[in-house]
């Protein structure tokens, strides 16, 4: 049987690596003064394209953004 002492508390919360870490992510770029506060922030945007196969050929890409102003 597996001992549960070495689980990471992050896990034992039920939560995922990725999770715990954009949270640690956001806490620090919450205390950061400005003008570094304002940089942090603008790189923490994510945009990506998505592309659509049909028949074996891609269809017209995509652009998305996490952000709903863009």
């Amino acid at each position: 049987m597996a001992s549960t002492a070495a689980v990471p508390f992050w896990r034992s919360a039920g939560m995922t690596y990725i999770s715990y870490s954009n949270i640690c992510a956001n806490i620090v770029r919450n205390c950061l003064k400005e003008p570094h506060k304002s940089d942090a922030l603008a790189r923490e945007k994510v945009h990506f394209t998505v592309t659509k196969w049909s028949e074996g050929k891609p269809e017209k890409p995509t652009t998305r953004s996490d952000d709903p102003d863009v």
